[in-house]
């Protein structure tokens, strides 16, 4: 798909891998490489696996496009959020497989799948917003709500708290946690698994499920374009 995005099918699944050789950075490269990917799953009609490179599925956004200001900054916020609704709307089943860390959008695609795993190991995940000065959004405030357990959520937004794979499952940050030799043969098994699903059903079952989720995340989306807008344009 790209020099840092893959698509590869196995069987009856669509395998996408981000791997731009460093921190997973969801640049405006890497995002348009997931969106590319996204597309070719969408067209087989398959479930996906969305993995990252060893030790990391993605640190969050590019700081030097950040850094840089202007309105390629806000095009990378909101295209990084264009893509989270993506995930959690796509019509066949999602899951991430987590091969490290996920830090701030890293995090925030992470809670975007419909079954995530993620390796043991020494690693992080965290929205770590507060803890550098910023406001948490509020599109990402949504998605994190919807998965995180209320007491997760809490310390997650306002502490910025980093959990691991050793407290991921109970406070809603990881569906199952395995050993990092069999993270994608499990995302394989059981993506390969909801082959057998209709997949209509599934897609309208999952609309139905997160409708008035993913117009709160939409919503959201609109305040923090006007926030990104005049933090980045003036």
């Amino acid at each position: 798909m790209s020099e840092i995005v893959s698509y590869v099918r196995h069987g009856g699944v669509g395998v996408i891998t981000m791997d731009d050789g460093k921190a997973n950075a969801v640049s405006p490269t890497l995002q348009a490489g997931v969106q590319r990917a996204l597309d070719n799953a969408e067209a087989d009609s398959v479930p996906v696996v969305l993995t990252g490179r060893p030790g990391m599925l993605s640190a969050g956004f590019d700081l030097k496009v950040l850094g840089a200001s202007g309105q390629p900054a806000v095009d990378m916020l909101n295209g990084g959020l264009d893509l989270a609704i993506r995930l959690l709307s796509f019509p066949t089943p999602v899951v991430i497989a987590s091969p490290g860390h996920a830090m701030a959008m890293g995090f925030f695609l992470l809670m975007c799948g419909d079954y995530r795993i993620g390796a043991r190991g020494n690693y992080k995940y965290a929205a770590n917003e507060v803890a550098i000065g910023m406001n948490m959004p509020f599109s990402t405030l949504e998605i994190m709500r919807h998965r995180l357990s209320p007491a997760a959520l809490t310390r997650a937004v306002a502490l910025a708290e980093t959990f691991t794979p050793d407290n991921a499952v109970i406070t809603g940050v990881l569906d199952a946690v395995v050993d990092e030799s069999e993270l994608l043969p499990t995302a394989l098994s059981l993506a390969e698994s909801y082959t057998h699903l209709n997949m209509d059903a599934h897609a309208a079952s999952k609309l139905r499920l997160r409708e008035d989720f993913l117009i709160a995340v939409k919503d959201g989306l609109v305040k923090d374009d006007e926030i990104w807008k005049y933090i980045f344009l003036r």
